[in-house]
C-alpha cells in the first residue's frame, strides 16, 4: 500500500473540514501546517454567537452579488481568516507556515496570510480574484495550485 504524500494527506483533510461549513453557496475548508504538523483549521461561517447562512439566508444570493465581488457583504468569515483567527485566539504563530485551502484564496484572505507570515499556500480551486495572485506572488508567497488527479496512492 502506498502512502499519501504530506500534500495530498493534508488537502484530504481539508476536505473533511469545509463539510463544517454554513455557507449556502460554496464550502471551503483551510488548514495551517508548519514542520508537517497542524496547527490550525478554520471553515467559511458566521462569526462565533452569530446566525448561520443556514439559519438565516445568503445576503449575497439576495442582493445577486456575483463571487469574488463585495466581500463585506456576506455574514460568513472565510476559512483562512478562521484559520489564521484561530490560531491568534490560541497564542500560535503561523509564521513560516503552509495553508492548505479548498479554493485560491480571495485579496482579503490573500493580504491576511501574507501580514500572517504564511510563506507556501497550496489551493485546489479557483476563485475569481486575479488581484489576491498578484499580491501573494509579489510578496513571495509560493503558490502551488493542487489537483486531485495527483492521489495516486488509492
Amino acid at each position: 500500500m502506498k502512502r499519501p504524500s504530506w500534500d495530498e494527506y493534508f488537502m484530504e483533510i481539508v476536505e473533511i473540514i469545509k463539510s463544517r461549513s454554513t455557507c449556502l453557496r460554496r464550502q471551503v475548508g483551510a488548514l495551517i501546517v508548519k514542520d508537517k504538523r497542524i496547527l490550525t483549521s478554520g471553515y467559511n461561517g458566521a462569526p462565533s454567537g452569530c446566525k448561520h447562512c443556514s439559519e438565516s439566508g445568503c445576503i449575497r444570493d439576495d442582493l445577486n452579488i456575483p463571487s469574488g465581488e463585495r466581500h463585506e457583504l456576506c455574514r460568513a468569515t472565510h476559512a483562512e481568516q478562521n484559520a489564521i483567527a484561530q490560531a491568534a485566539y490560541s497564542g500560535t504563530s503561523v509564521k513560516d507556515s503552509t495553508l492548505y485551502i479548498t479554493a485560491q484564496p480571495c485579496v482579503l484572505c490573500a493580504k491576511l496570510a501574507i501580514n500572517a507570515g504564511i510563506e507556501k499556500i497550496i489551493y485546489q480551486g479557483d476563485y475569481p480574484d486575479e488581484l489576491a495572485m498578484q499580491l501573494l506572488k509579489e510578496a513571495g508567497v509560493r503558490i502551488v495550485k493542487f489537483s486531485p488527479d495527483e492521489l495516486h496512492y488509492r
